[in-house]
């Protein structure tokens, strides 16, 4: 266990509990965003989030086979 890995871990943790980048840009420190962007790689939780939220917009719109709606 290093700082590094601690504060890697702590910075994706806010990321996936939906801290907005920017925010976790300013309490990391960073200058530029690109360095912020490199804590935004894809864990199971996130992954799982996503896809409950692409299927929860999904399920908003009217289709029907067969029929143009």
């Amino acid at each position: 266990m290093s700082p590094h890995s601690l504060r890697h871990s702590y910075a994706t943790h806010l990321i996936e509990a939906g801290v907005d980048l920017l925010e976790v840009q300013k309490i990391l420190g960073h200058t530029s965003i690109l360095s912020t962007i490199r804590y935004t790689h894809l864990t199971q939780k996130t992954e799982f989030n996503r896809a409950l939220q692409i299927n929860a917009l999904m399920d908003t719109f009217p289709v029907s086979w067969g029929k143009v709606v």
